[in-house]
């Protein structure tokens, strides 16, 4: 590898973490400017701490991340407690229905911003509709709660001198919402936290057959955030406690978050978010890319096969004339030539003929076998060879060769080059 090629991939590097650590800090910034109060979002404005809070404290907890339009007719895992935390997906007609039968059933609900329409059909508003400074608010038994950025209002100011609850009933006809929303009519409406210019915070409406429905105007309080700064908890766990006579789950909407089944967090979703927006998941998606680079350019050549040397077995007569080399070199000539014509035999032999032993009988009666006076000639010439004392190396040569004749007149009629 020259040092071009190292000093280019040196840089690549640099070049994928400067962008890990661009790409990291601005997703950091996206996350925090997502308003949602979902349970699923650990970002400041998020929701999960209370989850989880809720979850230590033994609290039975569950996200739905269907529509509600079964929310009162379901009969398994029906919720004690739906929470509706300030959704950005308004809930349909139908939904509305159901949680209106889902409270006269006895069921509570405690919602947070518009809670998705809920607020309206019960005939109360969120003032002031757009973003204006905060107040402060009468803190119960000297609670560190955080200023409300929004307060509870009626739909519009009577002065007719009717008391609270019957304009809230008289007001509440005057709004479009689905007709199912006026047969619902609180019996009793309690302030849970005021703030300085006597406007309900929080508050809970409470109906006859043992429904509720807690609206919270300000949604940043069940935000990770304020749970964190101030002390909201301390409250919200008696808005979150399911009554003794209707024990049961707490069941957070997460449909109307935009975490519907069809485009919530799955696990393939979550790991790929992940990787597109934390640190290291950039850091992974760089190193998988700079190995797909390198792969590309270290893989084979694609197309036709490359021509090669072409690697064929020895013939027998070649090993013979190896093992004959091989023999020479061991300077004992006498050993060599038996060897040599103890191999022959074998050869030659159908059974295989392994046993040493004298072999000038069966070199004399290969004579008989011979079809010509060349092969004749050859077991003659190899007869000679040992029977003879010489101790040169030529002799051995000379018996590799012979037996190389004999083999040719006797064994099969191949070529010598043959595979």
């Amino acid at each position: 590898m020259s040092y071009r090629l190292e000093i280019g991939l040196a840089l690549l590097f640099a070049l994928a973490l400067g962008v890990v650590v661009w790409a990291g800090s601005r997703h950091s910034r996206i996350g925090e400017l997502d308003f949602r109060s979902s349970t699923f979002l650990t970002g400041p404005r998020g929701s999960k701490a209370l989850y989880d809070v809720l979850s230590q404290l033994g609290r039975r907890t569950e996200r739905r991340r269907t529509k509600l339009d079964n929310v009162a007719t379901a009969r398994a895992r029906r919720p004690a407690i739906l929470a509706v935390l300030n959704p950005v997906i308004p809930m349909t007609d139908t939904e509305l229905e159901q949680v209106v039968r889902f409270v006269r059933g006895g069921g509570a609900v405690v919602a947070s911003g518009w809670g998705g329409g809920i607020a309206e059909c019960l005939g109360w508003r969120i003032q002031p509709e757009f973003r204006a400074d905060s107040i402060a608010v009468r803190a119960p038994g000297g609670l560190r709660l955080p200023r409300a950025a929004r307060v509870l209002a009626p739909l519009q100011r009577d002065t007719s001198g009717r008391s609270e609850l019957q304009n809230l009933v008289k007001l509440r006809d005057e709004v479009d919402a689905p007709g199912i929303c006026n047969t619902l009519a609180p019996f009793a409406v309690d302030t849970i936290v005021a703030a300085v210019n006597n406007r309900p915070v929080i508050l809970r409406l409470r109906y006859r057959g043992g429904g509720t429905v807690t609206l919270a105007a300000d949604p940043g309080w069940f935000t990770n955030r304020v749970w964190r700064d101030t002390d909201v908890p301390v409250i919200a766990l008696a808005l979150f406690s399911p009554a003794r006579e209707h024990p049961g789950l707490i069941v957070w909407d997460e449909y109307h978050q935009g975490f519907g089944e069809e485009t919530g967090p799955s696990l393939t979703g979550q790991t790929w978010r992940w990787l597109r927006q934390s640190p290291a998941g950039w850091a992974i998606l760089q190193l998988i890319a700079i190995a797909l680079v390198w792969l590309a350019t270290t893989a084979v050549r694609f197309g036709p096969a490359l021509s090669v040397i072409e690697r064929r077995r020895r013939s027998p007569l070649e090993h013979l004339e190896a093992l004959g080399a091989g023999l020479e070199s061991a300077a004992d000539a006498n050993t060599a030539v038996q060897r040599l014509a103890l191999g022959l035999r074998r050869r030659l032999s159908r059974a295989g003929h392994t046993a040493n032993g004298d072999v000038l009988p069966w070199v004399d009666s290969l004579e008989l076998a011979m079809r010509g006076p060349r092969g004749r000639a050859a077991v003659r010439r190899l007869h000679d060879l040992l029977t003879a004392r010489d101790r040169d190396a030529q002799r051995v040569l000379d018996t590799a060769q012979a037996v190389e004749d004999v083999w040719e007149e006797l064994g099969p009629r191949t070529t010598r080059n043959a595979s």
